[in-house]
């Protein structure tokens, strides 16, 4: 007898559920494979990743024995080779994109220099009317690609790194840098306005910023690595190792230089180089664009003197056209990853007129250092600046992906040329060439506005084999900068000012004490380390029952894998409370070494998002952590051992360290108007967890704690008066302020 359904039909029911009784049980098995592969996958990640981290605690500790040579030795050594061949991956990846987009869609071949074979490039557009498409649809894909994976990685990248140098040389994301390279390789090889060198960069740096992380290399360290990563993959892709070198010690400020960065990049730029110039060819990118120029008329001096008033006006329109249509664009209401592909077909119509717009444009420089260019109408070689600006900034500016580099040195060669072509009719002492106006136009134009002309010029020289406009493009640079210094602008809006702006290197000048001061002294015992095999939720209700803001997170071996904030883990744990801890522990957290001293654990404090950092051992054990207010007290007690040893060379010399009480007649008072005995020299001043640098102007509070030296003759006077038992001495003229 069939089965009744419900209506009355018989064995209607049992027919109609097979199919999903078939599907229920194909999913169930399926999850349960999955799982079951998922369990295996993560023990096997788990594993690996527990190996690696063996091998990276020797490398690490064999570094911290190392001396200087031999520690940037090998570190220069393997960021070169990561950045040669960053440069030749993504150097191939970019002519794919540009021959699937541009060639064989849009049916138009760029020109190319001469180091990469000189390439003359279409005469027309075979399909003029898909161009816009192609490089519409190039930035919709980069669009897509970084705004749904890796934000971080639109615009640019060279301002991010140097971000990372500045705030966390650690917190370089992997799927960053390779969001980036494929990005830039979309937006750039379908015809955007964009440089090469801002991937090439972004894939070093982030590999030094993996090393700092990997090998727990010092906050100092970790910074050098960065900046080295920025220089030597610039300098290879191209093909300027000395300039690269440099331009990691200049391109993170405006007015200063990171000299402790200058020996390590010598060594990543060579082999960097080196790498990239086996796969690719030696020669120089444009050639040896001015080989019969020499320079031998001071008359020329004027005509260069020019083009460095021209190149520093240029550059600050770059900066700001750059930046103010960047802003332009974010406020367009549209979707984020809609906005390149918007600039995108911008780019695509201005290049049907303009083609020197499309892509990287040094195949365009090539041409204008040579006769190519000359029979291009005058109002052309005059808009071609600003064209290439507006190309740019639509391009990488919406949200693509590209470096401004490369477009700053193609601006450049175009104003030199446009100043070439409007003094060569009527000026005396005029090269017979352009070439040596564009190779100064690049070095002026873009050193300027990047406020690093030393490493540019060494960088265009290097690019072009012309030596011998070296001399003479001096000053053209040297006008250049103090145009664009006196405007206070850069194109680098990551850059600081100059070191003492730098929260580290300020900080460790105003306490240099700190670093004689042992960490293991001032470290406390962490009241929690959770295990990478914890569960998210017992970890999180562990951290609320001891009010912790975070924990430090180890694997099998107790080594450090990274840290977890109980704000993080109480989301993840809403959402998955089984999710194991390692997925959630953030690798790039900063940590101390145990024999390092305070100045290293201030470095990393600063870079750290909480206020403590784990403390490791040599095989990468948390032995404890480090807080703001244990710097504090180090502070403090080196201070007063420094006050003790200075008052044990006098007999006549007391230290009186006290809190500021209420009723004080201290408290409300300037320490120029509080009248303490004379001789008395106010030395220290903390308010709550702040030390402050006594002054004249200071106002003491209640409850300030002071060190003051005073003559032992006064010190029970002084103690009086910071206790409120005394009264201050009256006025004298003579009497000057108790200040160090």
């Amino acid at each position: 007898m069939g089965a009744v359904t419900s209506g009355g039909e018989p064995g209607h029911d049992t027919a109609k559920s097979l199919p999903a009784i078939f599907l229920a049980t194909t999913r169930t098995l399926l999850r349960a494979l999955g799982a079951g592969w998922s369990r295996l996958l993560d023990a096997t990640l788990f594993t690996s990743r527990t190996r690696l981290r063996a091998l990276a605690t020797g490398v690490s500790q064999w570094l911290r024995a190392a001396g200087y040579l031999r520690k940037w030795l090998v570190l220069g050594v393997a960021l070169g080779c990561i950045a040669g061949l960053g440069a030749v991956a993504f150097y191939q990846a970019l002519r794919l994109g540009t021959q699937l987009f541009l060639t064989d869609l849009a049916g138009y071949q760029v020109p190319t220099p001469a180091g990469e074979g000189f390439l003359a490039g279409s005469s027309h557009f075979a399909r003029p009317w898909l161009l816009p498409l192609v490089v519409g649809l190039g930035g919709l894909l980069s669009g897509l690609l970084v705004f749904t994976l890796a934000p971080e990685a639109e615009g640019h990248g060279t301002d991010a790194a140097i971000e990372t140098v500045h705030d966390n040389p650690r917190g370089v994301r992997t799927i960053t840098v390779a969001v980036k390279f494929i990005a830039s390789a979309l937006t750039i090889g379908s015809g955007g306005s964009g440089g090469r060198e801002g991937p090439t960069a972004q894939i070093s740096a982030g590999f030094g910023s993996f090393l700092a992380r990997t090998l727990d290399l010092s906050p100092s360290d970790g910074r050098i690595a960065v900046a080295v990563g920025i220089g030597s993959g610039i300098g290879a892709i191209f093909g300027a190792p000395l300039g690269g070198a440099l331009l990691s010690a200049e391109i993170l400020y405006r007015d200063d230089i990171e000299v402790e960065a200058i020996i390590p990049s010598v060594i990543a730029s060579v082999i960097g180089y080196t790498v990239f110039a086996a796969f690719m060819g030696f020669g120089p990118l444009f050639g040896y664009a001015a080989p019969g120029y020499h320079f031998s008329q001071p008359l020329q001096l004027g005509w260069y003197a020019l083009i460095g008033v021209v190149g520093g006006f240029i550059g600050l329109a770059y900066a700001r056209g750059f930046y103010g249509i960047a802003s332009a664009i974010g406020r367009v209401p549209i979707p984020r990853f809609c906005r390149p592909a918007m600039g995108g077909l911008i780019v695509g119509a201005m290049g049907l007129a303009i083609p020197e717009v499309l892509g990287t444009g040094y195949g365009w420089v090539q041409m204008g250092l040579g006769p190519q260019l000359l029979s291009l109408p005058l109002w052309l070689v005059l808009v071609l600046p600003f064209a290439k600006i507006v190309a740019t900034s639509l391009s990488i500016g919406s949200g693509g992906s590209g470096g401004i580099f490369g477009p700053g040195m193609v601006i450049g060669a175009f104003s030199g040329l446009a100043v070439w072509r409007l003094l060569e009719p009527i000026a005396p002492a005029i090269p017979h060439t352009p070439a040596p106006f564009v190779i100064v136009g690049m070095m002026a134009t873009f050193g300027g506005i990047a406020r690093a002309p030393l490493a540019i010029m060494l960088m265009v020289t290097e690019m072009t084999g012309s030596l011998a406009a070296l001399a003479p493009a001096m000053i053209a640079v040297g006008l250049a900068t103090l145009i664009v210094r006196r405007a206070d602008d850069t194109i680098y809006r990551a850059q600081l000012r100059n070191r003492a702006e730098s929260a580290a290197h300020r900080l460790q000048a105003r306490m240099p004490l700190l670093g004689s001061l042992p960490v293991a002294e001032f470290m406390a015992t962490p009241k929690v380390i959770l295990s990478a095999r914890d569960r998210s939720g017992a970890a999180a209700d562990q951290l609320v029952r001891e009010r912790l803001p975070g924990a430090p997170v180890v694997d099998e071996r107790r080594a450090f894998v990274g840290s977890v904030t109980a704000a993080r883990l109480l989301e993840v744990a809403g959402a998955d409370p089984d999710a194991e801890l390692g997925r959630e522990a953030d690798p790039t957290t900063p940590t101390v070494a145990a024999t390092a001293n305070l100045d290293v654990a201030l470095e990393a404090l600063i870079n750290a998002k909480s206020n403590w950092v784990p403390v490791l051992d040599d095989a990468r054990r948390v032995v404890g952590i480090v807080t703001t207010s244990a710097l504090v007290r180090g502070y403090r007690a080196g201070l007063q051992r420094n006050l003790r040893q200075i008052s044990q060379v006098s007999r006549d010399v007391a230290v009186v360290d006290a809190t500021v009480a209420e009723g004080s007649p201290l408290a409300g008072r300037s320490l120029a108007d509080a009248r303490l005995p004379v001789g008395t020299l106010v030395m220290t001043l903390q308010r709550g967890t702040e030390q402050l640098l006594p002054r004249g102007d200071t106002v003491l509070h209640p409850g300030d704690r002071v060190g003051i030296l005073t003559r032992r003759a006064d010190e029970h006077r002084v103690q009086g008066l910071l206790a409120g038992c005394d009264t201050p001495d009256e006025p004298d003229q003579n009497r000057r302020s108790p200040l160090l």
